[in-house]
């Protein structure tokens, strides 16, 4: 609170600065003319000019900032309703998680999509192709939100999404809001999708799997929904 007061005095102080700045050069303008009438036509001329000026900032700057508190609702809104929309998922089991990501796959086109179900998968929990028939493999982990993926987690599913599955696209997929700094350096590095509760969140809500794959580990927010077909 004591930022913003400080924020907002500030910026009076900058409009008093600039408005006194405008009258200072009125009155040196005054005084250079020195009643001379052939100067005034000028001066009247440059004073509109600045005023129309200073008008036409105003609105630019008002524009910007409504702009800016457009974007900042638009973001809060889609946040809330991806928040909205892992509610059921959280209140899903492991094994009924994995089935969810398996059928979320097809819906994005992917084809021989199988389910594992099992423990002492190697991290393929979800297996099938995409539509232009690169090999998916999928890493589901149904943590809490307040949890973090860690560096362990990372390396597990780095170690046998490709070499023992064959995977060209290994994708993982968490409820939990965050990876770990290691987690995620990790996942750049070795090509590995890594979806946080956000991203996950926009995949539930209609983002395509084929958006969210070229983010690798790096987005920190949600694409767009796709357009109803």
């Amino acid at each position: 609170m004591a930022a913003r007061r400080s924020r907002r005095s500030r910026k009076r102080t900058r409009t008093r600065v600039r408005g006194w700045g405008v009258v200072a050069t009125v009155v040196a303008a005054v005084w250079v003319a020195g009643g001379r009438p052939t100067v005034w036509p000028v001066l009247v001329a440059v004073l509109g000019a600045a005023a129309v000026g200073g008008a036409g900032w105003g609105l630019w700057r008002a524009h910007r900032l409504a702009v800016a508190r457009d974007r900042r609702w638009r973001e809060d809104e889609e946040a809330k309703a991806r928040e909205l929309s892992m509610t059921e998922v959280d209140a899903l089991s492991w094994q009924d998680f994995e089935r969810y990501v398996a059928d979320l796959c097809r819906r994005d086109g992917c084809t021989r999509v199988v389910v594992s179900g099992r423990s002492g998968d190697l991290g393929a929990d979800v297996v099938g192709h995409l539509a232009d028939g690169r090999r998916l493999v999928v890493q589901c982990k149904k943590y809490a939100p307040h949890r973090s993926v860690s560096s362990q987690d990372m390396q597990k599913f780095v170690g046998t999404a490709r070499p023992e599955h064959g995977a060209d696209v290994a994708l993982f997929v968490t409820t939990c809001r965050t990876f770990t700094k290691a987690a995620l350096g990790l996942a750049v590095r070795q090509d590995i999708v890594a979806l946080h509760r956000d991203l996950l969140g926009a995949w539930v809500k209609g983002a395509h799997l084929e958006s969210l794959i070229p983010l690798n580990g790096r987005g920190g927010s949600a694409p767009q929904r796709r357009s109803p077909t």
